[in-house]
Order: C-alpha cells, then structure tokens, then sequence
C-alpha cells in the first residue's frame, strides 16, 4: 500500500469514533457536521485554524467560505496548491455564533484527534492561522502580532504562525503580510522536501 493511501486509512480509521463527537461542549451546541479536515494526507505542509465557521459546518469541509476563499487566493499567489498541503482546525466543531473555542474545548479535540492527525500525517513544516490555533496548540497566550512570520517549533516541526484569513478580510492592509508569511511557509517546505 503506497503511504498516501495508507494515511487515508488511518485518518479514516482515526475519525470513526468521532463522527457525532461529544467529547466536549462543542459537539451539543448545535453542530452540523464534525469538520476533520481536508488535504493530502501526505503533505508537507499543515494549516491549523481556529475552528469551523457556518459555511464549513454545514459542508463539512474546512476553509470553504471566505476566508478560505481569500486563503486559497494567497496560497495560489505563492505557489502552493490546495490539494497538496493538508488544512484542519483546533477544533473540529463549529463553536455557536463562531466565538472562540474554550480551552477545554481546544485541549479535548487536541487530544483527541489533531495530535493524531499529526503524527499520521507527519508535515514537515506546520502553519497555524491566527493566534487561537497558535495558543491551542502551543498551551500559553500569544499575540500574533508579535511572533506572526517567526520560526518557532512544535514537536520539533518547525511552525511558521500567521494571521487568520478572517482578521485579512477586515484588516486588508495587512494582506502583504500574510502573504510574505505564506511565502516562507512555501520556500521552507520546498527546501525541507529536497532534504
């Protein structure tokens, strides 16, 4: 079995039990669809968000309203395609009236299924989008203000964090940024996949 196909399997095999999660809050307040992700489980490159919004709670896919539009705008604009990298959130479940998951609702789907997505899919370079995915992840406040475009690590992966696709649609001007943040995140998987 070549090893995309078998990631699909442990991805597919991962989510299962997981189909109508009520691990935490999120999965009884009012969830459509449990959002997993979407991508090549092979890829190099992992875009982490907040959470689903209404559009991908309703399509069960991550990144297909707006913001993923603007995002899969950039990531063309930079060279990267969509079906080659994988994109998932902090939380699988669509938080009501999209406020911020909680920190128990991001450490039990963190627990749960991202950590596992992680060592399945195994990137070689990890972007988080927004400073709710970066402190999900990384367990302490962060202003992506300040450490957006820095080369920080997770599990020894090298983690480039940037702004949110949602905090571009209402701040344009910083639009140049992300996509400088996105270009790195590009040249440091090419580099690391020619390793």
């Amino acid at each position: 079995m070549d090893p995309k196909a078998y990631k699909e399997m442990l991805l597919e095999i991962l989510y299962t039990p997981y189909r109508q999660c009520t691990a935490c809050p999120l999965g009884s307040l009012g969830r459509t669809h449990v959002v997993f992700g979407q991508g090549n489980p092979n890829a190099s490159i992992m875009f982490i968000g907040e959470g689903p919004g209404r559009d991908e709670d309703l399509q069960g896919l991550p990144f297909v309203g707006r913001s993923g539009q603007l995002l899969n705008h950039v990531l063309e604009a930079v060279n990267i395609e969509r079906k080659d990298v994988f994109i998932t959130n902090i939380v699988k479940c669509r938080p009501p009236h999209n406020r911020q998951p909680l920190p128990n609702e991001m450490d039990t789907c963190k627990k749960i299924l991202l950590l596992d997505q992680m060592k399945i899919i195994r990137p070689r370079i990890i972007c988080t989008l927004g400073s709710t995915a970066l402190q999900g992840l990384l367990d302490k406040p962060c202003k992506i203000t300040q450490v957006r475009g820095q080369k920080l690590s997770y599990a020894q992966t090298p983690l480039i964090p940037t702004y949110h696709p949602a905090y571009i649609l209402r701040n344009p001007k910083e639009l140049n940024q992300f996509a400088e943040d996105l270009s790195l995140v590009a040249s440091m998987a090419q580099t690391l996949d020619t390793l």
